[in-house]
């Protein structure tokens, strides 16, 4: 596979804003390096004292917000509104996880059959490698980072090749939070390095978040080297109407979410599955919503404009 570039090219102008030289394989391997070193402390900070730091985690993606939002607007095009209220929710991800934390990590006593004690424990592994996409270049970082960071776990994180500033910006929350050097670490890593990094006995496992594609390679290379995987590759959700005595309310309901990132969200609905007898009416209704819609500037999000798909 050949090697990434990480680039920021504004999908509103087709302008490429920034370049990022990829990463050298020898800092691959200092990264390697950090990520255990960090491990063999992270592990044994109690718990409590990691929560006071991915609660500042959060209350700084909450601070940054506006700033936050505009870098992924230019990054990837999302509507500035939606990308703002992405950064803020980020907030809470990084807030709940500091907050029942302790409670989802304690141990957990089970019956026994054979009248002795039995206890589930929820420990952390050592290095993760995380593989994040670019329709929600903070949303999905921290619903991976949070939890992990809480149990004690430490992140390598390849970003998107297309939102390099992005993966900068949590990088510099994470350290101005406090998170220890070595316990999260941005990578710009090609493709050839990811399989290295999987490969290597450090690292204990690695979650994606892509393309079936992407999924399919990453699976082999995880099952090859006896790693943990997490796959999460996108869906094909359905909206069905059965019946409705309001259709265009349930019409919004259909094109809110069809519309939500620009369309580029798993959980979006791919299909609409509607009764035969409100049929034409929804489409009439959905049709109205997308008539006369017009290229817009995602920042400034005018009335009867779209915002682009991320790339073409």
């Amino acid at each position: 596979m050949s090697a990434p570039t990480y680039k920021v090219l504004n999908p509103a102008t087709g302008e490429v804003v920034e370049e990022f030289n990829a990463a050298t394989d020898d800092q691959v391997q200092q990264t390697l390096t950090a990520a255990q070193s960090a491990y063999e402390s992270w592990q044994d900070v109690d718990i409590t004292e990691r929560a006071k730091i991915v609660s500042k985690v959060g209350a700084l993606f909450a601070e940054r917000a506006a700033e936050l939002g505009k870098i992924m607007t230019t990054e990837m095009g999302k509507p500035l509104s939606e990308a703002v209220g992405e950064a803020e929710f980020c907030q809470e991800i990084f807030e709940y996880f500091a907050t029942e934390g302790p409670t989802l990590a304690a141990d957990q006593e089970i019956k026994s059959f054979s009248g002795g004690k039995a206890i589930v424990q929820k420990r952390p592994v050592g290095p993760l490698l995380g593989i994040m996409p670019w329709n929600f270049p903070l949303y999905q970082v921290a619903r991976f980072a949070a939890p992990n960071l809480m149990l004690g776990n430490t992140i390598i994180l390849k970003h998107a090749e297309s939102c390099p500033r992005s993966a900068l910006a949590i990088q510099e929350i994470m350290d101005e939070a406090g998170v220890p050097a070595g316990v999260y670490n941005n990578l710009f890593a090609t493709h050839d390095q990811i399989s290295t990094i999987i490969a290597d006995s450090r690292i204990q496992g690695v979650s994606l978040t892509g393309s079936e594609r992407a999924g399919a390679i990453i699976g082999e290379q995880a099952g090859r080297n006896l790693k943990k995987a997490v796959l999460e590759l996108g869906g094909s959700d359905p909206f069905v109407v059965l019946d409705s005595d309001d259709v265009p309310g349930i019409v919004d309901t259909a094109w809110g979410y069809r519309i939500d990132n620009t369309g580029q969200a798993c959980n979006s609905n791919k299909r609409m599955i509607v009764m035969e007898d409100i049929y034409d009416e929804f489409v009439a209704e959905l049709t109205k919503r997308a008539d006369g819609l017009k290229p817009g500037d995602p920042m400034e999000e005018a009335e009867g404009t779209f915002a682009p798909l991320s790339s073409r």
